[in-house]
């Protein structure tokens, strides 16, 4: 079995750019930026940034165009692809990116609320995510939905499989 998954965490290095294929399907394009730090062998801390290119379709692509934009923080889920074309100058280039399944928004920096997330698969759905360590936002606030749990037992017998 083989496997191709990538999980990055990073900020947007450009507003997602959205296109449509020649179908009329949607297409968004964006950068993200991540980085490492350690220190070295005499203790002085380091950085290293690497950047990467990120593609989405379908309803994730016209989600992402609408609420991120640069600097606003994300979670990519998705697998490596690289592209090879023939360029202008007869030059062969490639261009390795992460095409997305699954993109998850970060926090939003002004005031404090937080960006719903995109499901799996773009479903259309849209929960929200909100750290532990924050605050809970007034109840009152016609943004956020709440999730009803039902309040009857379930039986782990009754689920059939």
């Amino acid at each position: 079995m083989y496997l191709n998954k990538a999980i990055l965490i990073g900020n947007l290095t450009r507003d997602p750019e959205l296109k449509s294929l020649p179908s009329g399907f949607p297409v968004a394009e964006f950068g993200l930026a991540t980085n490492r730090v350690w220190k070295d062998r005499d203790g002085n801390r380091k950085e290293d940034v690497d950047f990467h290119n990120i593609v989405v379709f379908g309803r994730q692509a016209e989600t992402t165009a609408q609420y991120l934009k640069k600097g606003s923080s994300a979670l990519i889920e998705g697998r490596i692809q690289t592209r090879s074309w023939d360029g202008q100058d007869g030059v062969k280039r490639y261009r390795t990116e992460i095409v997305a399944d699954r993109i998850q928004f970060g926090p939003r920096k002004e005031g404090g609320s937080f960006a719903p997330a995109s499901p799996v698969e773009g479903s259309g759905g849209v929960s929200v995510s909100r750290p532990a360590n924050k605050k809970e936002p007034p109840k009152d606030d016609p943004g956020l939905e709440t999730i009803q749990y039902p309040e009857e037992e379930i039986n782990p017998d009754d689920i059939p499989f």
